[in-house]
């Protein structure tokens, strides 16, 4: 909830937000289990070389779309 709208963090930067920069993995299966996307947005956090993956309704295409809506060229 605390990414603005137009940006993004990859996982690892999330995890290092959070104490520790091994934890980027953690976050990627936290987030796979969120149930109220895209209203709390977890599709502004990217893979470091990927967009990473994307378990609501439409996976990564939708990612893909939520964030170009937003600004970002993917």
């Amino acid at each position: 909830m605390k990414i603005p709208k137009g940006r993004v963090l990859t996982y690892g930067q999330v995890a290092t937000k959070m104490g520790n920069k091994k934890w980027a993995r953690a976050v990627g299966q936290a987030l796979a289990k969120n149930q109220h996307a895209p209203a709390i947005p977890c599709h502004r956090v990217v893979g470091y070389n990927s967009m990473g993956g994307y378990s609501a309704e439409g996976g990564v295409k939708r990612k893909a779309k939520l964030l170009l809506r937003e600004g970002h060229h993917v």
